[in-house]
């Protein structure tokens, strides 16, 4: 069994004016996230959309030491970007979707994913949405860790950090021994 990942692929990781933006190398995969979340739903796999949230004003939070307030709950910023959005809010009430609060870097810490996997005998993640360096990495790194077999899907991934999201490819393959399609 498998699942897609959908991690942080909101207005303020993509769009011109999000707060934390990744701009026009996030919008580049608009397409291939939405064409990757249909895909996996309309076959019954697990499509998960495990997406940051933050509190205004929360200074206690370990990312207010080295990022601008974004994702915040209840603002435009936090909803899915583009299309995603309308294709979130036409499957998710179907049992194979899941959404999930989360609330640092990895999409496990925190939350039931990993509890939502097991329980459905999923094995096998792939991974699309932003930072590929940040939010993709740590998660992959967790995945790794945890033993799910990862395959990151390169043209459903992206940084506003060009070195850092090529040396996070090159780590997926190099040292977790991932496929990167």
């Amino acid at each position: 069994m498998k699942a897609l990942i959908n991690i942080d692929y909101t207005n303020d990781f993509v769009a011109d004016d999000g707060a934390l933006t990744s701009g026009k190398p996030g919008q580049a995969i608009h397409d291939k996230i939405v064409e990757l979340t249909k895909a996996f739903h309309q076959s019954g796999d697990f499509v998960v959309f495990a997406i940051d949230k933050h509190v205004e004003g929360d200074t206690y939070h370990p990312e207010s030491k080295v990022f601008p307030p974004h994702n915040i709950d209840g603002t435009e910023g936090r909803l899915l970007y583009g299309d995603l959005e309308e294709v979130y809010q036409s499957i998710k009430e179907d049992r194979h979707v899941y959404y999930t609060d989360k609330t640092r870097f990895s999409a496990f810490q925190g939350t039931d994913l990993e509890l939502k996997l097991r329980e459905r005998n999923i094995s096998e993640l792939h991974l699309v949405g932003v930072v590929t360096d940040i939010c993709i990495l740590h998660t992959a790194v967790e995945a790794f860790n945890k033993g799910f077999n990862v395959v990151v899907h390169k043209e459903g991934v992206a940084s506003f950090n060009e070195a850092g999201h090529e040396w996070a490819l090159s780590h997926f393959t190099d040292t977790l021994g991932f496929e990167v399609r």
